[in-house]
């Protein structure tokens, strides 16, 4: 048996870009629940090296010779900052995405698996959204320079896999939360901004107020889960098209409902209040899991009120560390 062998399955050294966010935290805890032995993980962080730079790439890459690749880098950011600098998040991350997916085709990584967002959908479509839509329309305007990058991946996927036969593929979660999320109330995603502005409210004794009517409908998936379906992804989905990775569609909920939950969590004296002066957003983004059920029909996803007071609960305890 050579080094590369461990006991009849060969030995994996998986590069997690990204890796000290929400997602790469989650996937760092799934992969002690489900351990296997020919598995070496090896979480980034910005502090490894820029990854819009060729040069500091290559030298991650020839440093740690990985076989596998979870690529989860990018520039971020709410909509605000989307909006004012469409043009840096487009480039910033075809930079960060090519430097990786170019270096992985270099060294012989096996496999890629990145991760795209549901904002690459077409502002225009029909509900529910499956995978084959990606490229029927122009994202939302608010933020194309992002959603354009992201969906060049795919793009590369299939170049990649046409002239080299690579194995990089790609998935799109819908709306993640969890510990280590970014908390920022400017910044941060509906769940992890009321459970910040809910702290507050439980703080000076007041009710949460919700922005909006409370209406719109959303999938969420908490952290963990959408790990452990990273680690199938990774370990034995072979499409190159990419895969949606997303609660049914009757897990579906209004924000007002996310908001009462979240209330409830920090158990609030006063409530909920529905501010119906401030903007909705898009009512729906009802996303078709129809594809993961056609490989894992019986996976249970958590309860979104468990999966909310688990991270209500972790933003209490880690409230000063919390990126907010």
């Amino acid at each position: 048996m050579n080094s590369t062998q461990v006991m009849g399955s060969e030995k994996k050294i998986i590069l997690v870009t990204g890796g000290s966010g929400l997602v790469g935290q989650a996937i760092k805890q799934a992969k002690q629940q489900d351990p296997r032995e020919n598995e070496t993980f090896i979480f980034l962080s910005s502090k490894d090296g820029d990854l819009k730079d060729p040069a500091a790439t290559q030298r991650i890459f020839e440093r740690y010779k990985p076989t596998h690749v979870i690529h989860l880098a990018a520039m971020v950011g709410g909509l605000f900052n989307n909006m004012k600098h469409n043009l840096d998040f487009l480039r910033n991350n075809i930079l960060i995405n090519d430097n990786v997916l170019h270096n992985s085709h270099k060294l012989g990584v096996k496999k890629v698996v990145s991760c795209l967002s549901t904002c690459v959908f077409p502002d225009q479509t029909t509900y529910p959204i499956d995978e084959t839509m990606i490229h029927n329309g122009p994202p939302h305007p608010s933020n194309f320079g992002y959603s354009y990058a992201k969906r060049l991946i795919d793009v590369q996927n299939h170049a990649y896999h046409q002239q080299h036969g690579c194995h990089f593929t790609a998935v799109i979660p819908t709306n993640v939360f969890g510990a280590y999320d970014n908390f920022n109330l400017e910044d941060g995603h509906v769940i992890p901004g009321l459970i910040h502005k809910a702290y507050i409210a439980k703080k000076e004794g007041k009710p949460l107020v919700v922005y909006g009517s409370g209406k719109p409908l959303r999938q969420f998936i908490y952290s963990i889960d959408l790990a452990k379906l990273f680690l199938f992804v990774l370990r034995e989905y072979e499409e190159i098209d990419p895969i949606i990775l997303s609660v049914d569609e009757s897990s579906e909920v209004s924000i007002g409902e996310v908001a009462q939950m979240i209330a409830d969590a920090f158990q609030l004296e006063h409530g909920i209040v529905l501010d119906s002066t401030k903007a909705d957003g898009q009512f729906k983004k009802t996303a078709s899991n129809k594809k993961l059920r056609s490989y894992l029909p019986d996976f249970q996803f958590m309860p979104l009120k468990d999966a909310i007071e688990r991270t209500v609960q972790w933003f209490n305890l880690n409230y000063n560390i919390a990126r907010k």
